[in-house]
């Protein structure tokens, strides 16, 4: 679209991306072409919220007998379970659902 002498404004709310894209995409491709245009850059590992003896113990409190007045764990009480034994400093209800998401 650019090629075909859109304006920048034309070109973000036909793909739906912010102006700011439509820009680096357009810089990208003058510097490196095509492909350098169109490649993600690698983005760098992130760190693991759990080591392995942090997930070896969530797994087994997940697969243990839930708490009294419970049928099952949830993510939230797994979550301040962990905090409460003092295995981690904090946790999301969502990095143990990943975490047993990933160990299934």
């Amino acid at each position: 679209m650019a090629s075909e002498s859109y304006p920048d404004n034309a070109i973000d709310s036909t793909l739906r991306v912010n102006v700011s894209t439509v820009e680096r995409t357009r810089e990208k491709f003058v510097v490196g072409g095509l492909e350098y245009a169109l490649e993600d850059r690698p983005h760098p590992p992130k760190p693991r919220k759990l080591d392995g003896k942090q997930e070896a113990f969530l797994v087994a409190t997940a697969c243990s007998t839930a708490p009294e007045g419970r049928t099952r764990w949830t993510m939230q009480l797994l979550a301040e379970q962990l905090v409460n034994l003092g295995i981690v400093d904090s946790i999301s209800d969502e990095t143990v659902r990943q975490t047993l998401k990933k160990t299934k």
